[in-house]
């Protein structure tokens, strides 16, 4: 298992390096990687490296959202205004609805496996769109108008927007038939989200503050970490009507850390960005393990097609995220690029469905797998070619 784990840390790490020198994103050779290694090809990687890919992928959902929370710059958000507020739900929204509707029609899959499908897919990347962004915002380009702010502050929300209803929906499928009843659980998962990381996050600062010089950066990391942990595993044995995100507490007790020790909350973040780098590597890798090659290779066409069609709804969302705005036309068309990559959410919860053992499971990781090989590539370099030519020069 040791030698495994080292041939894939090694491996996806080179091949990761290799993208990044192309001016793609290093997930794409961690992906291939895991394609290479896995079952389909030489089978290199250990059977119980290949079971724990469930476990490894809610540890990577658990740092998204506390980077997020840890990170979100609620000033960007008042800074850029409306359109940020819009962009963290309006678009996704869109996407999910194409996907309800479409998804029927091209992939065969019932309503409730499509909006499921929907709330894979809709997700922007924050593993492609950060690192653009903050190119732009260091290349000195719109700046002014807190273009890029907008669109980090946006894409934050838009992630944890989508893995709430990703929570919720899972649990209505899994449920095998829908119940008028079980909508009680949306509302009661959200609220009793928030309470709960709101409570779990007080707790954290109060503790911080008490224990500020026993306990170091790394004890702290893992303290919220483990808090993430036992709100997530709550939210495993909710039941019936009444529901618990534990998705949604993480985030809000990461949020009200932040609000209570701005300080403690920036050099956690920190902690948080190094355990990302590996928790990625595992993340990414794994996914393109789990592919199964001939279904995959089956399904691109109506996946391209119901991709296609799903982004250009998003773009319509997008777009009217940015209507009287101080945006021009071409800042605009700009928006729509960076919010184009999907990657980091499709490859966490892409898998989970066929985890659960739902019939659309597969369906959906071939779908979730294909996003991320097209657009991650497609979005960073439309950002990386276009930011010059679309955006203003920030003055001097």
């Amino acid at each position: 298992m040791l030698e495994s784990m080292a041939l894939m840390i090694l491996a996806a790490l080179a091949a990761s390096l290799v993208m990044n020198k192309l001016n793609l994103p290093g997930l794409l050779g961690m992906m291939i990687t895991g394609v290479i290694l896995g079952p389909c090809c030489l089978n290199l990687i250990d059977g119980q490296i290949l079971d724990l890919s469930g476990f490894l992928r809610k540890i990577a959902l658990l740092i998204i959202l506390i980077r997020a929370g840890l990170n979100l710059k609620t000033a960007d958000l008042k800074r850029a205004g409306r359109p940020a507020v819009l962009l963290s739900f309006l678009p996704a929204t869109f996407e999910i609805l194409a996907f309800a509707l479409l998804g029927p029609l091209i992939l065969g899959l019932s309503v409730m496996d499509s909006v499921l499908l929907g709330t894979v897919m809709a997700a922007v990347s924050p593993a492609v769109v950060v690192p653009g962004m903050l190119k732009v915002m260091k290349a000195g380009y719109g700046n002014d108008k807190a273009i890029p702010q907008m669109i980090l502050a946006g894409a934050s929300a838009d992630d944890v927007y989508v893995l709430v209803l990703f929570s919720v929906f899972c649990a209505l499928a899994q449920a095998g038939e829908f119940h008028p009843e079980l909508l009680l659980r949306i509302p009661t998962a959200i609220v009793l989200g928030i309470l709960a990381g709101i409570a779990a996050g007080w707790l954290c600062a109060w503790l911080f503050r008490k224990l500020n010089q026993e306990l170091p950066i790394a004890c702290k990391v893992l303290v919220l970490m483990a808090l993430g942990m036992l709100m997530y595993g709550i939210e495993d044995h909710m039941r019936g009507m009444i529901g618990f995100s534990g998705l949604i507490a993480t985030m809000a007790a990461a949020m009200t850390l932040k609000a209570r020790l701005p300080q403690t909350a920036g050099d956690m973040a920190v902690g948080f960005d190094h355990l990302w780098k590996a928790g990625e590597l595992f993340l990414f890798t794994l996914i393109g393990a789990a592919i199964q090659i001939d279904a995959a290779l089956g399904s691109f066409g109506s996946v391209v097609i119901i991709l296609v069609l799903a982004l250009l709804i998003r773009c319509i969302g997008v777009w009217l995220c940015t209507v009287k705005t101080k945006l021009n036309r071409n800042e605009r068309v700009f928006v729509l690029m960076a919010e184009l990559p999907k990657a980091t959410v499709q490859a966490a919860i892409g898998a989970v469905p066929l985890s659960m053992g739902l019939a659309c499971g597969q369906t959906i990781l071939c779908a979730a797998v294909w996003a991320i090989l097209i657009t991650a590539p497609l979005g960073a370099v439309l950002i990386h070619v276009f930011y010059p030519r679309l955006l203003a020069r920030d003055a001097a």
